[in-house]
């Protein structure tokens, strides 16, 4: 590598420096401990009134609305899991990892520990081919080398992956269950199996019993698709937009932090009501930047990001959120043509 080289690559680095004091100067890595402590007795208390309202009601196919509800609630639930895999809301990691425990493991199904692995995994290297987990989704094909390796019925998958995308994402609740069994028992880079396999095992247990104990069997299993198809629907609707789409990476890319981040990132516009729907997750690149950052920061962060970003002449990506979903449609629609 030349002197040159050496130096654009120092002089880039400098940048996130720059910019991390820039956002550590207006107090934005600081944790937001009440409003926190709102979020997690408001979804505590939505679960509890669901499940007062799940036993009231009895046998009866007006059950399928309360599956609904707690598809939205069970999500917001996963969000608060991702917050806390991300230290965002204590600055111990102990208490982060109770939080994301309850979270995941208890009331939602999901191995907080492989979650965190693999996420982590994204994060070091957003839509970056070989390292990134979150593009290596079967039967999906995100790049043009995972496509040509299809045969047969996987071929045949990819040339209609766009419009089988979000009917395939009703089974994501599903596969997000079988993976975080699968690592329990496999105990791949687990820090706190027992917990784990104990509280997912109290999970499946009470959320089967409950099913099939105060519904007739029709109706548990109507409950459970509904429950879990809309749970899959609604995760796979909020993490889409943040990657799929936008540029893919190789080894022979060579960015620094900063601009691997936010390039590979896509922001999705909106209120306060989408910033609740999405868990934050609209601001996807400042969250990309600083994953510690707690998500009530996140809005307030995005100007000044944004505005370094222009500085900088590096290219921001947002959008709408119907714009993001059919970015990532015709992105599908190209790769499996």
């Amino acid at each position: 590598m030349s002197e040159t080289d050496l130096g654009a690559r120092s002089e880039r680095g400098s940048e996130y420096a720059d910019l991390s004091r820039l956002v550590r100067a207006a107090g934005l890595l600081n944790r937001r401990p009440g409003r926190y402590a709102f979020r997690v007795t408001l979804v505590l208390g939505c679960l509890g009134v669901a499940g007062v309202v799940f036993v009231r009601l009895g046998q009866s196919w007006w059950q399928t609305t309360v599956a609904a509800a707690l598809a939205v609630v069970f999500t917001q639930t996963a969000f608060l899991g991702h917050d806390a895999g991300h230290r965002q809301i204590f600055h111990s990691r102990r208490a982060n990892d109770v939080v994301g425990l309850v979270c995941g493991n208890l009331l939602t199904g999901i191995s907080y520990g492989w979650w965190v692995d693999k996420h982590n995994r994204h994060h070091a290297h957003p839509n970056t081919e070989g390292h990134d987990p979150d593009i290596v989704v079967a039967p999906l094909s995100f790049t043009p080398a995972q496509a040509a390796a299809q045969r047969g019925l996987g071929a045949l998958f990819v040339r209609h992956q766009a419009a089988l995308f979000f009917p395939l994402l009703l089974l994501e609740g599903l596969h997000l269950h079988v993976h975080s069994i699968r690592a329990v028992v496999r105990g791949d880079r687990l820090r706190h199996r027992p917990a784990e396999a104990g509280l997912l095992a109290l999970h499946l247990a009470g959320y089967i019993t409950a099913a099939f104990l105060v519904l007739s069997v029709p109706q548990a299993i109507v409950f459970i698709l509904v429950h879990q198809g809309l749970f899959g629907l609604y995760l796979g609707c909020s993490f889409a937009p943040n990657h799929k789409g936008m540029p893919i990476l190789t080894e022979a890319d060579n960015l620094d932090y900063l601009r691997r981040q936010v390039l590979t990132s896509r922001n999705v516009r909106g209120g306060l009501l989408l910033d609740a729907l999405l868990g934050g997750l609209n601001y996807q690149i400042e969250h990309h930047l600083f994953p510690s950052m707690p998500r009530p920061n996140l809005r307030r962060a995005q100007p000044l990001i944004r505005q370094f970003c222009t500085d900088h002449d590096i290219a921001y990506h947002e959008t709408t959120l119907t714009r993001s979903w059919a970015q990532v449609l015709a992105h599908l629609r190209t790769i499996g043509s």
